[in-house]
């Protein structure tokens, strides 16, 4: 069963090795990733499925990644320091493969470093989960279309809702790479309306208009979440929840959204 889920942004700046001096500037996605670590720690979950876009990619592919443990580091951002690991749920990833394979292309990879788009999210987790006994499924999407991305979502959410165990379903992804002069994509003077236009579908659970965004826009933009929304959104299609934005800021440019997509029973 579905028991949490929710949408992080995973900006390393906010792991304080890394941010060090620089934190104070994104107090508001610290803290709210903090309360979001503390609601999935009230769900219980037995398996964290995340789905980042800095994972192993195909073009005409979903990759499930399948190592038997996991390790995560920061050492490609200055943090020697920071090293976690977690346990893979391999029967889970190799019964998505089955249950899937006949409807859409699915490849599993075989990768033990997590990147930084499960990560960041997961350090903060890991502050109230116990690592020990938490398995985690890592989904990498693809370069298909948008509406492609939600019948993925669709697809695994057929099989999660009947799942004897409780599984919280993590997005990651940034919004706009262009909200400041100082960017790291350069400036657009559309990134911001591309992030409140993006934020308002969520809240409203506009599937179909997060489907059906321009590509001109999204491609203006600079983002990287919208494909892991999409998803999630589709493992949420049809059931009951809230979405409470917990904040939303841009210090460096870059859009940081995050948000309990909060089931109701």
């Amino acid at each position: 069963m579905i028991v949490f889920a929710g949408i992080t942004p995973h900006p390393p700046i906010i792991i304080p090795e890394i941010g060090k001096e620089n934190l104070s500037f994104t107090e508001k996605t610290i803290q709210s990733m903090k309360r979001l670590s503390e609601d999935l720690y009230a769900a219980k979950p037995d398996t964290l499925v995340f789905i980042s876009p800095h994972g192993p990619m195909l073009a005409d592919a979903f990759i499930i990644n399948m190592s038997p443990e996991f390790t995560v580091n920061f050492e490609d951002f200055g943090d020697l320091k920071t090293n976690l690991r977690v346990k893979g749920d391999v029967g889970l990833i190799h019964h998505y493969k089955e249950i899937l394979e006949d409807k859409m292309a699915i490849v599993l990879a075989n990768q033990a470093k997590l990147d930084h788009g499960v990560g960041v999210p997961l350090y903060y987790f890991a502050q109230g989960l116990d690592l020990n006994n938490i398995r985690i499924v890592p989904i990498s999407y693809s370069l298909q279309t948008p509406a492609a991305h939600f019948a993925f979502g669709r697809k695994l959410q057929e099989d999660m809702i009947n799942d004897t165990k409780r599984i919280a379903v993590i997005a990651s992804g940034d919004l706009s790479h262009r909200l400041t002069q100082d960017a790291p994509a350069g400036y657009s003077h559309w990134a911001k309306k591309f992030d409140e236009t993006l934020i308002n579908k969520i809240k409203a659970k506009d599937a179909k208009g997060l489907i059906n965004l321009d590509p001109d826009f999204i491609e203006e933009a600079g983002e990287c979440g919208l494909k892991s929304f999409i998803i999630l959104i589709g493992i949420l299609n049809s059931m009951d929840y809230y979405p409470e934005i917990y904040s939303y800021e841009g210090p460096f440019g870059v859009g940081y959204l995050v948000a309990n997509c909060k089931l109701i029973k």
